[in-house]
């Protein structure tokens, strides 16, 4: 059968591979500005892994050594429970922490509403042209994604090192040789995967903004 007379059908699909390629575009055009985010949350995540794996050089080094290692460990300011086997941070460490991301999830938010607000045409421009808001929503978190995950892993990997350079410096050797690399490793895909998640979370609000935008007001919008 034919289309019926006056149908007009506005419904636009955007494969997914596009949507990452558009979203790979769109940081690249806006380098500095990427560079910015990546960079807050990479100095965020960084802290966080640093921590973690102190604990986990923290843990090898009392699982391996005792009580003298318990000892030490408490003299360097750790929260140790020999007799459960475990290193805990201490309150001061989670507070630092704990801000830390925090910042960092205001400054993403701030970056994300500075470029939602540079590209109000282009958004209003591709809904204009049939856009759906969960298209819009998607490049935005698309591109959230890709700064997240390079932040993040980056931040990870340096947090890590310094950890264990440092680990090494303050107990020898051993720092190296009893952790448990397993545990470091998981340390740092919960820095990584952290991280994502703030990157993810700063967006949201700016990519909803972005999503339920009028067309014409986008496109008349002074920035």
């Amino acid at each position: 059968m034919g289309r019926p007379q006056g149908r007009i059908d506005r419904l636009i699909t955007l494969p997914f591979s596009k949507s990452v390629e558009i979203s790979f575009k769109s940081l690249r055009v806006r380098f500095f500005r990427s560079m910015i985010t990546v960079s807050s949350l990479t100095l965020a995540v960084s802290f966080l892994a640093f921590v973690l794996v102190n604990l986990d050089v923290a843990t090898g080094l009392l699982t391996h050594g005792g009580s003298h290692a318990a000892t030490v460990l408490s003299a360097a300011g750790y929260d140790v429970d020999q007799a459960g086997g475990a290193v805990a941070m201490s309150a001061k460490e989670r507070w630092i922490v704990i801000l830390s991301l925090l910042v960092c999830t205001v400054g993403i938010v701030n970056a994300q509403l500075m470029s939602v607000t540079e590209r109000f045409s282009e958004i209003g421009v591709m809904k204009c042209l049939g856009a759906l808001d969960s298209m819009i929503l998607r490049l935005f978190l698309l591109e959230a994604a890709m700064q997240g995950l390079v932040g993040a892993l980056a931040g990870a990997l340096l947090g890590c090192l310094f950890s264990l350079l440092t680990g090494a410096v303050r107990f020898g050797w051993a720092a190296w040789t009893d952790i448990s690399w397993a545990g470091a490793l998981g340390s740092v895909g919960l820095a990584t995967l952290a991280g994502c998640l703030l990157s993810l979370l700063g967006v949201l609000y700016p990519a909803l903004l972005a999503a339920r935008m009028e067309p014409i007001k986008a496109i008349r919008a002074e920035h």
